[in-house]
């Protein structure tokens, strides 16, 4: 069972490594043996990581400046990758985020929603996931064998007000994740699988002020998630470790097209 799930000395890139989210994944892999490549748009961002992850394991981190929107870039990295690394075991896709233009404010409508902000949001959400997947996944197909997670989000799962964009790109990510899981399965074989993570409520750098005042307490949407969140609490980063290290390993190795909530019953309670 302890081989089942080792990740020691495979290979796993990650994009949008430098967030909360990512960076936490990224030192939890390194700290269990494997070797990440981190994406980014920021080299600054990038280096400052790669330091981070060096302390816990010398030559652990390499590091690639990318714009996942780009399949000029996608392709060239792809072809890095498979001439300086023996396999790329796995990718989480993690580039992603709101943006404030496409965040509604409490007194506006959807007649006020800022469209190209909100294409924005689609792009990097949606197709800075299925770019990356379809290109990297060549890697993949050639070697026989991978595991791609994508993030997904509870405003895929129902309305949650003001986020048009978001939950629109999110939508998308679940249904692309159960075709690509179909498509890699029936004509590339077993090996190759991909699965979502759904988060509930994370604190980030992007959703501080709308969830928590300055102060400490919570605002008025941050009160209402937690209303009807059962477990009464926002995630910890580290608590989505576990499911990835899962869905990374060969323990899930019949699982594919999964989409796993990780959300304290948030998607489970109707708030009655």
């Amino acid at each position: 069972m302890g081989e089942q799930f080792s990740l020691s000395n495979r290979t796993y890139a990650i994009s949008g490594g430098t967030g909360i989210l990512g960076g936490s994944i990224a030192e939890y892999l390194v700290n269990e043996g494997a070797k990440v490549i981190l994406l980014g748009r920021s080299l600054e961002k990038l280096e400052s990581k790669q330091k981070v992850l060096d302390q816990i394991a010398a030559n652990s981190t390499t590091i690639f400046k990318v714009d996942v929107l780009s399949e000029t870039e996608l392709f060239r990295l792809k072809e890095i990758i498979s001439t300086s690394f023996d396999t790329l075991d796995g990718l989480i896709n993690l580039a992603g985020g709101n943006i404030p233009g496409a965040t509604l404010r409490p007194d506006q409508t959807i007649h006020d929603i800022a469209m190209s902000d909100t294409q924005k949001v689609v792009d990097i959400n949606l197709f800075g996931t299925v770019m990356p997947s379809i290109v990297l996944s060549g890697i993949m197909v050639k070697q026989g064998k991978g595991s791609i997670i994508n993030i997904s989000s509870m405003a895929a799962k129902q309305s949650i007000s003001r986020v048009l964009g978001y939950s629109m790109a999110k939508a998308g990510v679940d249904i692309f994740t159960k075709w690509m899981a179909q498509e890699l399965a029936t004509k590339h074989g077993d090996k190759i699988r991909v699965n979502a993570i759904a988060p509930g409520f994370f604190i980030g750098n992007q959703n501080r002020k709308l969830l928590i005042n300055e102060d400490g307490s919570l605002t008025e949407r941050g009160q209402l998630i937690i209303n009807n969140t059962p477990m009464k609490r926002f995630g910890d980063v580290m608590e989505l470790n576990g499911m990835v290290h899962y869905l990374l390993s060969d323990a899930s190795s019949f699982v594919t097209g999964s989409i796993f909530d990780l959300d304290g019953g948030f998607n489970s309670f109707s708030g009655v």
